[in-house]
């Protein structure tokens, strides 16, 4: 059970952060489909910003790493990071909603005093919010889940909460950049807005904050690179499909 100091804290914490209801967003069904995460639009079914990002990526670094830890030890790992950055959401969105919430499993204490310190440091300076973990999608494109739109310091911005392991340098969060590229675009484009930049806010286990801002032309570079990781899918896809057709074919002609 949550104490009346911690009730009072996420509700006053609710309270600082003004909702406006500035845009209309969609509700999305999240599919799974053999390891694709899709979204589906008004019956449209859309990649996922994080699936095209991942299946676009340079996988050799990954590989290194589960080489040189193991596979036990490199999935261990990631389930743990992965259980980890879903809590520590989880407090986040009930912070920015007023709504209590506690989990006192010691991986929930962990993630909460990691998301007070993003709250601390990063959300003070969120002025009013208009949606929380909401579905941003460019038409016939592609869709995703991003963590916050608000107004950041006057300026109207897409944030993402970060869990990590240990520090980040700013050229290892390259996909960050253009996740928040990607949302930016596509809550432009269906909301008639003017994104001006993103936030990715980040803290790791022990507490170390970090918060990095894209904006201007390096935002307006990111949006150029996502689009070509965006073509690089839609080939690696239609490429896939052909591949597919060339097997259906012989495996008929084996058939006869």
């Amino acid at each position: 059970m949550m104490s009346d100091k911690d009730i009072e804290e996420y509700h006053n914490i609710g309270r600082a952060i003004k909702l406006k209801e500035k845009y209309t967003y969609v509700d999305a069904a999240r599919i799974e489909e053999h390891g694709t995460r899709l979204y589906d639009i008004n019956g449209a079914r859309l990649p996922s910003v994080t699936t095209i990002l991942a299946r676009t990526k340079d996988q050799q670094f990954i590989k290194d790493w589960k080489a040189k830890v193991g596979e036990q030890e490199a999935d261990r790992i990631k389930n743990l990071s992965s259980n980890r950055g879903t809590a520590m959401h989880k407090f986040l969105e009930h912070y920015i909603l007023g709504t209590g919430y506690d989990d006192l499993t010691a991986l929930g204490q962990e993630a909460k005093a990691m998301a007070k310190k993003i709250i601390d440091v990063g959300l003070a300076a969120v002025e009013e919010w208009y949606g929380s973990e909401i579905t941003l999608y460019y038409p016939g494109l592609y869709a995703g889940s991003t963590d916050l739109v608000c107004n950041h310091n006057g300026l109207e911005t897409i944030v993402d909460f970060k869990q990590s392991n240990r520090p980040k340098r700013k050229e290892w969060v390259e996909d960050y950049y253009l996740q928040i590229a990607a949302y930016a675009m596509a809550h432009d484009y269906v909301h008639n807005s003017n994104i001006e930049q993103g936030v990715i806010m980040m803290c790791t286990p022990d507490l170390y904050y970090q918060e990095f801002v894209v904006s201007g032309a390096e935002l307006r570079q990111a949006k150029h690179r996502f689009l070509k990781r965006l073509d690089m899918y839609y080939d690696l896809l239609h490429d896939e499909k052909e591949k597919a057709k060339v097997n259906i074919t012989k495996e008929d002609f084996n058939e006869r």
